[in-house]
């Protein structure tokens, strides 16, 4: 039986663990499978409509055995920039000539929205019991109405000076989210990315800088990385990228595919399909155009342009322009249900 924590007192877990949120790979159904396990489950809901949203909630308020999460992003939308947007555009020529794709008809959108009182609206009536944030918080009056349905508030944080302000903000725990995880860094005080560093060079930091619970994430995907974060003051843990291949997850075939092969040992930090910096598994556009390249759209205006070349290279069977998210350490990524990698990871805690 998992030894009781910060995170199981604050949450009524069983299992200080909680299942990262993934959009675009995963809905409710991983999520109720980490929770039946003993952790806690999570909802990405950054890329879903609002009626999507309020189905998925629906699945979690009638089936979850447990609290449950439902994270938003945070971010500033930018203004769209027409001339940003043709750069863009010239520099995925190649891939659109290839495609026999005419870059005129491509529409452009954000294609993410942050967390706004419109949401607000759809998500009040079934007050999660956790809300958590990428990319910081939102504006004052939304956390405190998000606090006011008695939800706990996470949000990550990728050097001590986010955390402190995250505490300070009022959150009940702070993710100190390490460089090797996987997606999108939930950086949001600076863009230096030479201010970011691995969990376990964080997480100590974090632990000793906040007095709130700290949760570990990023390159943790067994029981001995479990131990490693709470021999260094973690509360908890959170992972992702270990959960990317079970049957309760949307990730694609291809993607299954990527996770489990020796390409998954090369992932680096690329803004190329969505503006911001995110940590996948290296391919042909990541490697033609250099994974960090300076025309890419503010987030998460990139995303748009390289959305049919997807399609067109996926419906080949080839990922040349397909976003693999991973976390640097991908060696339990298995065709297994949630619930063992669940069981897997908790005896970490024992």
């Amino acid at each position: 039986m998992p030894k009781s924590t910060a995170l199981t007192d604050l949450f009524s877990t069983r299992i200080p663990l909680i299942q990262a949120p993934m959009a675009g790979a995963q809905g409710s159904q991983l999520a109720l499978a980490v929770c039946a396990a003993g952790g806690m489950g999570s909802l990405p809901a950054a890329m879903l409509s609002p009626d999507a949203l309020k189905a998925e909630l629906q699945v979690l308020r009638a089936q979850a055995r447990g609290p449950w999460n439902v994270n938003f992003f945070c971010h500033t939308p930018p203004v769209p920039d027409a001339a940003a947007e043709m750069r863009w555009r010239d520099a995925l020529r190649p891939f659109y000539e290839e495609a026999g794709i005419d870059p005129v008809h491509v529409p452009s959108g954000a294609g993410r929205s942050p967390f706004s009182h419109a949401w607000a609206d759809t998500v009040e009536p079934f007050a999660p019991p956790v809300v958590s944030f990428h990319f910081g918080l939102p504006a004052p009056d939304l956390l405190a109405r998000v606090k006011s349905w008695g939800s706990q508030v996470l949000s990550s944080a990728t050097t001590v000076e986010e955390a402190l302000w995250l505490q300070a903000q009022g959150v009940d725990a702070v993710i100190a989210q390490g460089l090797e995880a996987g997606g999108h860094r939930g950086m949001f005080l600076g863009r230096e990315l030479g201010t970011q560093l691995g969990t376990f060079a964080l997480l100590p930091q974090v632990v000793q800088a906040v007095k709130v619970p700290v949760i570990a994430a990023g390159g943790i995907a067994d029981a001995a990385g479990v131990r490693a974060a709470m021999t260094l003051g973690a509360a908890g843990v959170q992972v992702g990228t270990a959960y990317l291949c079970c049957p309760e997850a949307a990730t694609s075939a291809l993607h299954r595919a990527a996770l489990m092969s020796p390409a998954a040992r090369h992932t680096e930090l690329t803004c190329l399909f969505s503006g911001r910096p995110a940590r996948g598994i290296v391919n042909r556009l990541m490697r033609e155009l250099g994974a960090m390249n300076p025309a890419a759209p503010a987030f998460p205006l990139a995303s748009a342009a390289v959305a049919p070349l997807r399609t067109h290279f996926e419906a080949l069977g080839r990922t040349d322009c397909s976003p693999l998210w991973s976390g640097q350490n991908a060696s339990a990524c298995r065709a297994v249900p949630a619930a063992d990698i669940t069981a897997a990871l908790a005896a970490g805690f024992d």
